[in-house]
This record gives C-alpha cells, sequence and structure tokens, in this order.
C-alpha cells in the first residue's frame, strides 16, 4: 500500500485576482522619478503577492490539498543590482507572519523552485555568486512564514557546459563553497535534456542530496529504464524528514514533447503507480500542469474510477 498525495504550482485557475506573481519591470522602475517611492511600490507589490498567497494556502485547505509550490517570483526586482542595498524582507514580515500563523493551523508541504538562472555548477563567479544571493531570498522567505527551510528548494544540476562530466565535477566544487544552510535547502532534480536521474543520482549519492525524480523529464531525456534506480531515489530520501517528492506532468503533444500539457494522462500515471505501489509508503506528487488546480482535481476524478485506488480526500488516493 502507498499514500499519493497530490499539489500544484503557484497559483489557482479557481481563485480571481489571486495572483502570486504580479511585478513591476526595471523600465517601470526607473521611469519613477522618486525612488523611495517606487521602492515602496515594490513593496506593496511584494505584500499582496504573499497575501495572494496566503488566499492560495486557504483555497488548498477548502479542498483538502496538503501540498503547494509557491511562486519564486514573489519580491519584483529583489535581486536587481539597482536595488543592491534595498531590505526587502523587512517591510514582508507581517504578511509572512500570516502565513506562518495559517500554516501552524492548517499544516501544509509548501517548496520552492527558484527559477532556471540559478545555477550550482557555473563555473562563472558571477552567475554562482548571484545564484546563492537568489537562495538566500529564498531562505529568508522560508524563515519568515515559519518553514525549516529543509529541502524546501528544487534544483537542476545546471548546464552542460560542452562537457557533462566536467561539469558535475563543477557542480560537486561548487557545493564546497555553498553555505550549510543553502547545502540543506537543496534537492535535485532530473532535466528534460542534459542530466537525466542517473546522472543526478550520482551527485545526490555523492553529496547527500534527495533527488526529486520527474517522470516526464525521464520520458524525453531517460537513457535506461527509471525502475532500475528507483530503489537508489527512494534511499535518497531516507534522512530527510520529509516524504518522497517527485513531480508528474503530460507532454503537450508528440511534436512538442517537452513541453507541459494542461492536465495530466492518467493512463501514463496509472502505470507509474502500479510499479511503485509498496515500494515506498508515501510520495508527494507535484503536478506541474497548465491548468494548475483544475489538473489536479481532473486527475484525482479519473484514477479513484480505477480499481485498487481509493480517495482518502481532496488530494490523496491510497493504492493497493
Amino acid at each position: 500500500m502507498t499514500i499519493i498525495r497530490f499539489g500544484y504550482v503557484a497559483m489557482s485557475m479557481n481563485l480571481q485576482h489571486a495572483s502570486p506573481s504580479q511585478t513591476m519591470t526595471h523600465k517601470q522602475f526607473s521611469g519613477l522619478k522618486d525612488e523611495e517611492a517606487a521602492i515602496r511600490k515594490l513593496e506593496r507589490i511584494a505584500v499582496s503577492n504573499i497575501e495572494n498567497c496566503l488566499r492560495l494556502l486557504k483555497h488548498n485547505a477548502l479542498h483538502d490539498i496538503h501540498f503547494f509550490r509557491f511562486s519564486s517570483k514573489l519580491i519584483p526586482l529583489a535581486n536587481h543590482p539597482d536595488l543592491a542595498g534595498w531590505d526587502f524582507l523587512t517591510p514582508l514580515l507581517p504578511a509572512l507572519d500570516g502565513i506562518r500563523s495559517y500554516l501552524q493551523e492548517h499544516p501544509m508541504r509548501v517548496d520552492f523552485h527558484p527559477d532556471h538562472f540559478v545555477l550550482l555548477n557555473s563555473t562563472d563567479p558571477q552567475v554562482m555568486k548571484n545564484s546563492l544571493k537568489t537562495l538566500r531570498l529564498h531562505e529568508g522567505l522560508l524563515n519568515g512564514m515559519g518553514i525549516d527551510p529543509l529541502h524546501r528548494c528544487v534544483l537542476h544540476v545546471g548546464g552542460a557546459h560542452g562537457d557533462k562530466e566536467k561539469a558535475m565535477e563543477q557542480f560537486i566544487h561548487n557545493w564546497g563553497l555553498t553555505p550549510e544552510s543553502i547545502q540543506r535547502m537543496i534537492m535535485l532534480e532530473n532535466d528534460d535534456t542534459v542530466f537525466s536521474a542517473f546522472d543526478a543520482l550520482y551527485l545526490c549519492e555523492k553529496l547527500g542530496i534527495p533527488l526529486v525524480f520527474d517522470l516526464h523529464h525521464h520520458m524525453a531525456n531517460g537513457e535506461r529504464d527509471w525502475m532500475l534506480d528507483w530503489d537508489r531515489v527512494v534511499a535518497t530520501w531516507e534522512r530527510s524528514p520529509l516524504p518522497l517528492k517527485m513531480h508528474i506532468s503530460s507532454p503537450r503533444s508528440v511534436d512538442d514533447f517537452k513541453a507541459h500539457a494542461d492536465y495530466i494522462d492518467p493512463h501514463d500515471f496509472l502505470g507509474f503507480l502500479h510499479q511503485v505501489k509498496g515500494s515506498v509508503d508515501r510520495i508527494d506528487c507535484m503536478i506541474e500542469a497548465k491548468q494548475k488546480d483544475n489538473a489536479l482535481f481532473q486527475l484525482m476524478d479519473a484514477l479513484v474510477q480505477e480499481e485498487g485506488i481509493r480517495r482518502v480526500d481532496g488530494s490523496t488516493i491510497e493504492i493497493v
């Protein structure tokens, strides 16, 4: 028997005017003559984004959704070099405390997936510096929300730089330059182009990092049967207090295979479920589909029609 919990990414298709990613471009910021007033506007946007996160958490609790990924675009221009002296976190603490209080009453697994420009295997010192700065931002947000940062940020391995083996060794080198508080935040994910699950497992096992297995990415970039390495994926989570996490999505089309579809194809995912049932007590599956929570609801409705699957609540199934 295995419990499967589903979550979704960043925003709901069912809440109006609740975007957590409202922004201001640097051009718009620069166009405001009063810099202090421009910064206050940035802070109002960030507060609104965080308040919308709280609305999303309440929506999730109403629908028994226990797993959610926050947007990484909560604070516009937070790391822009022209705003290097801006203390963006302090004005947000009251709003972040609202999330802290709500999560204490309604426990939910939440995390981040920082943008693609966060590259811990870069050979460029400035890229590495900016990556660590972005990760510190996420750490500050998690701490402000009262969330233990342990295993809350998913990253890809990074770029291949023309030599995949050398790029993995660069990751190991840069890991030694990464502060321990940032290291403990990180989970690694296999990607759809360069670093397969087999590649990422090499780093995860060597450095003690959990692997977030992405089934769709494996379908696009798998070098071998994923079942050969499933026990190794499970083992990377043995020292984490959190259950194994994975990502699921479906290809948009045969011709656009790597892009995410609006919904999840339940038939493809069913095959996976029947192969892994009993191998681990629980799996938290993050749905990466364009229709967000609607994709979650549709997948739940389809799966509970299948023999051997029982609905536990609005986002959880048990497979026997």
